[in-house]
Order: C-alpha cells, then sequence, then structure tokens
C-alpha cells in the first residue's frame, strides 16, 4: 500500500499491469484504484466523485448497479470500490471512452464484476433490474455553451445524446422495485423537477453543492426512487433537503467535512501542506 502526505490509502492493490498508451494518463480514483484518462479528453471531476459517493451512501443496499452514459468509468469504479460485493453494468455510447474503461477494469481486477455496454443510454434494453442507477448527465443543450475542445469531452459537456429527462426515463425503467437513482446536475437548474415527476420517479433527498464557501451551489446531488415503490408522505414530502457540502472554506481550504468525504472513498484528505515532512512512497 502506497501513502500521499502522510494518508495511507486503504483498499485492495489492484493487479494492474497495462500501461497508459501515447496521450494517456493513469491517475489513482479511489484507494489504490486508478483510471486511464485522455490527457487532453474528458477527466473525471468533483461532480463525477462525488455522484458515486452520494448513491453508495444512500441506496439502501446494492448487490446490482448501472451506470448511465458512463464515459470513461469513473463513477462506476468509484462504486465499486466501496461496494465491493456488487457487479456493475455500464452504458456509454463514445468507442473512444469505452476503449479507455475497459483499461480502466482490468487494470484493476474488476473484469468479473463489470459488463461494459456500448449504446446509446436512451436505447439501452435490459431484462437486468438494478438496485442503484447512477448517472451524470451533460448539464447544457447544444446551442447554449461552448463545446470542448476533444470530439471525446463534448457529450460529457452539451446534451448531444440525451438530457436528465432521458436519464431519468432510462433510470426508472431499469430500476429494482426500492433501488435508488443518484445523479448529479446544475443545482439551479428547474428541469430536473420535471424529468423526475415525468418518469415516474419521486425526490428522497438533494444535497447542493459549493465549491467556495459563501457563493451560490452550482451543482446538486440527488437520490430518487420509483413513485410507486414510496408512501404518500414521502412522495408529498418532495424530497429531504440536506445543508449544503462545501468544497472549499472562505480561505480556499479544503473544508472538514470534503476532507472526511474525500477519505470515505479512499482519496487524500487534500488539506495536507506540500512541505509538510512525512514518509511518503506516491
Amino acid at each position: 500500500m502506497s501513502f500521499y502526505r502522510g494518508y495511507r490509502r486503504p483498499g485492495p492493490v489492484p493487479p494492474g499491469g497495462i500501461a497508459p498508451e501515447l496521450g494517456e494518463t493513469l491517475d489513482f480514483i479511489c484507494g489504490e484504484f486508478r483510471i486511464f484518462q485522455y490527457e487532453k479528453g474528458h477527466r473525471y471531476s468533483t461532480d463525477d466523485v462525488l455522484t458515486a459517493w452520494y448513491g453508495t451512501q444512500w441506496a439502501p443496499r446494492v448487490d446490482r448497479a448501472c451506470d448511465l452514459g458512463s464515459g470513461i468509468g469513473s463513477v462506476a469504479i468509484i462504486a465499486a470500490w466501496r461496494l465491493p460485493g456488487a457487479r456493475f453494468v455500464t452504458v456509454e455510447a463514445q468507442e473512444m471512452s469505452i476503449r479507455l474503461a475497459r483499461k480502466s477494469v482490468a487494470y484493476n481486477g474488476l473484469e468479473d464484476r463489470f459488463t461494459l455496454v456500448h449504446s446509446d443510454l436512451r436505447n439501452f434494453e435490459t431484462t437486468e433490474r438494478f438496485d442503484l442507477v447512477t448517472g451524470s448527465p451533460p448539464y447544457f443543450p447544444e446551442g447554449t455553451a461552448t463545446g470542448a475542445n476533444h470530439p471525446q469531452a463534448i457529450p460529457a459537456r452539451i446534451e448531444v445524446r440525451g438530457n436528465v429527462a432521458d436519464y431519468a426515463r432510462t433510470a426508472s425503467r431499469i430500476l429494482a422495485p426500492g433501488g435508488l437513482f443518484a445523479f448529479v446536475f446544475p443545482a439551479a437548474d428547474a428541469r430536473v423537477n420535471d424529468a423526475l415527476r415525468d418518469s415516474g420517479l419521486t425526490l428522497i433527498r438533494r444535497r447542493d453543492v459549493v465549491f467556495k464557501e459563501g457563493e451560490p451551489p452550482l451543482i446538486a446531488l440527488f437520490a430518487a426512487a420509483r413513485t410507486e415503490d414510496m408512501p404518500v408522505t414521502v412522495r408529498a414530502r418532495g424530497g429531504f433537503i440536506e445543508p449544503p457540502l462545501i468544497i472549499r472554506d472562505r480561505n480556499g481550504q479544503v473544508h472538514p467535512e470534503y476532507a472526511a468525504v474525500r477519505m470515505s472513498f479512499g482519496f487524500p484528505p487534500g488539506d495536507v501542506p506540500a512541505d509538510v515532512s512525512q514518509s511518503d512512497e506516491a
């Protein structure tokens, strides 16, 4: 096991044995698990990490999980690290992203637990039902935001293959009874309310994310379930609204709660200065 600034990475050591190719990087993502990414393409973000954390935090139990629009596999890999007994299906339309996900799954020794499906999530068909469905939909309708420089990153930002309503519809269709749909979306975008309602889903809880203390939240984490599985009291409540999760305090330092959240998925707390003298193995 390795250390980073005094933090011992928890969890199993993966078999590895695969090296990054030209234009790729191999980066820590949770514990000793690593992920392959394109240097100039879509790279995993706080949004992805928190989606995995929120879903695994609040799903009642998970034997089978599905990640929609899974990209390079960041959400599913973190969830798999936290749920060592669960099996995963990932659904992704871009072959260039699945290619990296396959390498990461093999590097981390997850091949017997993962099925990677090359498909548009809107057309995904399966007889399986999932205890946890996760998703990090793109945030912007076409024409409303600047695209990305790398073609692999465009669908992660722009709604070229579905929007939050499409994610919700597919999630509702494949959820097991009592299952949870966890996702991230801009905090101020009211489309999420229509997406859940029209898909037969009920909000269970929501947590806004503030990237710097004192500023408005930019994104929010949502956990929803099939309306038919919920009692009338839960349906009427409109979801439990949690206090915001603050990423950095007013001074720009990692907030103590977020440091604890990071460690809950095997990532260093982020609040240890680089000049602290400790024996590390990066």
